[in-house]
């Protein structure tokens, strides 16, 4: 046979297993999201030590091997509950900014509203009598100096 009749074959490499971002971030959520986390869980699993949900630092796994120590559930079955409580709370957040958003244009709508017709109001008589809107100014800013000063002496 003719090694030129076959070309040289390169050898093959595994491809790599296709990633899904969302399974890859779960841990890193679990973790940024651990401090707010925290009171649902103990809710969930009074009996496991406070103390020993904060050693883990967040870390999913070491949450979940602690609950399943200190209460005879399996891993298997504590991680999807876990992974689940995370779900809802980033739900919860979803709803409550989609809620806020209304609110934030509303008051963008009246703080403009507000520049618009108050700024008038105020800058005229400052313009018109800037001596007297100083000696003012300076007054309040005594008056609350003094105050927060006899505050902290009283202490």
């Amino acid at each position: 046979m003719d090694p030129a009749a076959f070309p040289a074959q390169e050898p093959t490499r595994p491809e790599p297993a296709p990633s899904t971002p969302e399974l890859e971030s779960i841990p890193q959520r679990f973790r940024d999201h651990f401090e707010t986390l925290l009171p649902e869980i103990q809710r969930r699993w009074p009996e496991v030590a406070s103390q020993a949900l904060e050693a883990t630092r967040g870390s999913l796994d070491e949450v979940v091997r602690v609950i399943a120590e200190q209460t005879g559930r399996a891993g298997t079955a504590v991680r999807p509950q876990l992974e689940d409580l995370l779900h809802r709370a980033g739900d919860r957040t979803r709803h409550l900014v989609d809620s806020l958003e209304p609110l934030e244009q509303q008051l963008e709508h009246l703080l403009d509203d507000l520049n618009q017709t108050l700024r008038p109001r105020i800058e005229r008589p400052v313009r018109e009598r800037p001596l007297l809107s100083l000696a003012i100014a300076a007054g309040v800013g005594l008056l609350l100096g003094s105050l927060l000063a006899g505050g902290r002496r009283s202490s």
